[in-house]
């Protein structure tokens, strides 16, 4: 089955690189730390502890230390700088990490009393725990390459000796590899089916070069975590985009069917509602009863105004609806029309007054009078 394209993304940034150095060139200590120092203090502490040790100042040394937060004890190990090549040193130049060997196991998580074996092709390297987070003793011995299995397996057993009370041997054939996956906040390693997890101050500490080039590595380190993690956000806003541009397309061709569905229907739609308009008709008609007299004399011109009516003459009307009064009339007085217009408006069942088409002729003026009533405003005349 082929790989996915975002296999990637989901397994993190590459492993770092990690350069393993040799066990037999390093001694460690085990310094007592008080309980609430800082790193700071540990730092004090292992440099002073190591100059105390050697008979090389600490400037002449490479060195590191082991100190989870809030341990009681830190582990500092320390080599003579000389005992590395000027070729081996230029192996060190791409690294992320410079590390002995043993370091990478001190993140496996194990109970006390505890040793782990360590194989290499030079010897034997014991690291014990008796109780807590930080090894009490890491021991190395050298074994020929061309040993027999009998000298090894008696170097073995020496070492576990010279460790101390062990409940459980762990023995490690595999040199510790790093994991994908480790970022900047921890740094994972693999021997065999032992896995250890570094926080990343407690790796950084573990490397053992000259602390101001470490400093400058922190940094480009930094960096390309930063470049990574932008990475990551550009590929998934790409991603993001994309969805939503398939999204915005789906939207369209769905908006498109919809709108056709609904172009389709519209005659029909229309073709009902005119038959409901003119079913709601005729059950208006055949369920109310149409005033057209009561409708002509509310808005006759000497009801209007009683006291000096207009000569306004109808000369023809018709009912619309219930409510409303359509009359053609005329007179010879157009400045009437305002005024009876202004009478009618006043009446108190009157809802709206309208009037249209006023055209003068022969000195007659025509006009259209639309009255509409509120509803239930007329009452059937009295026989």
């Amino acid at each position: 089955m082929c790989a996915s394209p975002l296999d990637f993304l989901r397994a993190g940034p590459p492993p770092p690189l990690v350069a393993t150095l040799p066990d037999a060139v390093f001694f460690s200590r085990t310094i007592p730390v008080p309980a609430g120092a800082s790193r700071e203090d540990v730092v004090a502490q292992v440099g002073v502890a190591l100059e105390s040790n050697s008979p090389f100042p600490l400037s002449q040394l490479y060195y590191g230390y082991f100190w989870p937060v809030g341990s009681d004890r830190a582990l500092a190990f320390a080599s003579y700088r000389r005992r590395f090549t000027v070729e081996q040193l230029a192996e060190w130049a791409g690294a992320d990490y410079v590390i002995p060997a043993f370091a990478a196991l001190l993140g496996v998580p194990v109970e006390p009393a505890t040793t782990i074996i360590l194989s290499s092709p030079d010897g034997l390297t014991a690291v014990h725990w008796d109780q807590g987070r930080v090894p009490s003793l890491v021991l190395h011995r050298p074994v020929a390459a061309d040993a027999t299995d009998e000298v090894r397996a008696e170097t073995r057993a020496g070492l576990i000796r010279a460790a101390g009370e062990a409940r459980t041997v762990l023995d490690v054939a595999a040199q510790p590899l790093p994991l994908a996956g480790s970022g900047d906040r921890e740094l994972l390693f693999g021997a065999g089916e032992l896995r250890s997890s570094l926080p990343s101050d407690v790796a950084g500490a573990l490397d053992v070069r000259d602390k101001g080039d470490l400093a400058a590595l922190a940094q480009a380190r930094k960096r390309a975590v930063i470049l990574w993690r932008i990475a990551l956000g550009s590929v998934a806003a790409c991603l993001l985009f994309a969805l939503g541009e398939v999204a915005l397309i789906g939207a369209g061709l769905w908006q498109s069917a919809r709108n056709a569905r609904v172009a389709a229907q519209k005659p029909t739609v229309a073709h009902i509602m005119e038959e409901q308009e003119l079913s709601a008709r005729i059950e208006e008609l055949s369920t109310k009863r149409l005033l057209p007299l009561e409708m002509i004399s509310a808005v006759s011109p000497e009801v209007a105004v009683p006291k000096n009516p207009p000569a306004i003459q109808f000369l023809r009307a018709t009912a619309p609806d219930l409510n409303t009064i359509q009359v053609e009339a005329q007179t010879a007085n157009a400045g009437e029309i305002a005024g009876y217009k202004s009478a009618l408006e006043q009446s108190p069942g009157v809802d709206r007054v309208e009037i249209r088409d006023q055209r003068a002729r022969n000195n007659l003026v025509t006009f259209t009078l639309i009255v509409t009533f509120k509803p239930g405003a007329l009452t059937p005349a009295v026989s």
